[in-house]
């Protein structure tokens, strides 16, 4: 280690996972510095659940970015057919209940907002596009594109699915793995009389779905999915009317939200993941959030997950505090590994399940929705809700 009173962090990313992962480590005394690729820091994404285990995770380092007044505590969970006919609600708001920590809908241009603050002014480093690091005596060197260098004790790669950091912690640079569909997401002002506030829905149909989620401030995150070959979703370039096609005859409120938004607020994206990594980093070197697990987004834990991730990875180096920080990252990996695991699984096999094109199967499914003991069909959404962290 350096010689630097506290050590210091490089962190490669400033998304969701890498502000609240300089937040976190700020928190217990190291000096972090941020860069990113993108060329200016502003309001970016679309819709995102904070779940009650990434807010319960925050609170375990005394962190609390008031996010039920910058989104919307959720206070109803529905699956729905895609006529609007409920087929089994979910006790989301409970489980929030039960940890005294509420899973939030918001937009991720107001969770950046609130972490940036929480942030205090540190500077984000914007244009930075990484290359490649390297490890030294004294911890770890970082190079960017424009000739750029940073140096700290340790690296965490927190950038995204095409990680540069994962690239080279793996050795290769292999393109993500396509789920099988492609999402449509929008945020925008909206109102209907079936979105009360706290509502939070998923319509079901064959090979489709459609979600709606009260984001605060008269506002509905809307998100709709599609089954289609891999080369269509990344060249997709249909207008608006191939999407109101796709959800004609569905809920009135599926289809005036689709009517309601500007076709330049929407926008396309394939779903991916990637298979699990064993080994999330090298010496002075680990991985966070998409960086190491991305995930498909049928469980709603893809940001959650980094908050809890940027958590457990400070908890860990400040319990090693006399140690070298490289036995810290390597005690976060352990600690993360198969939770991780389990999310990135879980995510894969649900969206099999929910993106079923077989009529009869989707029968069986709704029927199965419509019956099975609370119990057993909670019981992934309740492991997911529950924060894993170093003391628990």
């Amino acid at each position: 280690m350096s010689e630097r009173t506290a050590p210091r962090a490089i962190v490669i990313g400033a998304g969701i996972g890498g502000l609240a992962t300089a937040l976190t480590l700020r928190r217990v005394g190291m000096e972090v510095e941020i860069y990113e690729r993108a060329p200016t820091l502003r309001p970016a994404g679309f819709g995102i659940s904070v779940m009650s285990n990434a807010v319960a995770a925050l609170r375990a380092l005394d962190i609390d970015l008031g996010l039920e007044k910058r989104g919307q505590t959720i206070l109803h969970t529905g699956i729905m057919t895609d006529k609007g006919r409920t087929l089994r609600s979910l006790p989301v708001e409970t489980a929030g209940d039960r940890l005294g920590a509420p899973s939030v809908a918001m937009y991720r241009g107001d969770l950046q907002e609130a972490l940036l603050d929480a942030l205090g002014g540190l500077p984000v480093r914007t244009g930075a596009v990484a290359t490649g690091y390297t490890t030294t005596g004294e911890g770890v060197r970082v190079t960017f594109e424009d000739g750029r260098e940073a140096t700290g004790d340790i690296l965490i790669g927190a950038d995204g699915i095409n990680s540069a950091i994962r690239a080279q912690v793996v050795g290769s640079a292999q393109a993500p793995t396509y789920g099988g569909f492609l999402c449509w997401l929008s945020v925008t002002p909206f109102s209907h009389p079936r979105i009360t506030k706290g509502f939070n829905a998923h319509y079901w149909g064959l090979g489709r779905r459609f979600g709606i989620h009260d984001v605060g401030k008269r506002r509905a995150y809307w998100w709709g999915t599609v089954n289609m070959p891999a080369e269509a979703a990344r060249t997709w370039d249909g207008d608006k009317d191939r999407i109101t096609r796709a959800y004609a005859g569905w809920a009135d409120e599926v289809r005036e939200a689709i009517r309601t938004t500007p076709a330049e607020d929407i926008v396309a994206v394939p779903a991916q993941d990637r298979p699990f990594l064993e080994n999330w980093g090298d010496g002075p070197v680990t991985l966070l959030g998409d960086a190491a697990h991305p995930m498909l987004p049928s469980l709603g834990q893809g940001g959650s997950t980094a908050i809890e991730d940027a958590v457990v990875l400070a908890q860990c180096l400040a319990a090693r505090k006399d140690e070298v920080p490289v036995a810290a990252l390597r005690a976060y990996e352990r600690l993360r590994r198969e939770r991780t695991r389990e999310m990135v699984e879980v995510s894969r096999k649900f969206a099999a399940f929910e993106q079923l094109e077989n009529p009869a199967l989707r029968a069986v499914r709704d029927v199965y929705l419509r019956y099975a003991p609370q119990s057993v069909l909670f019981k992934p959404f309740q492991r997911a809700l529950t924060p894993q962290l170093l003391d628990a």
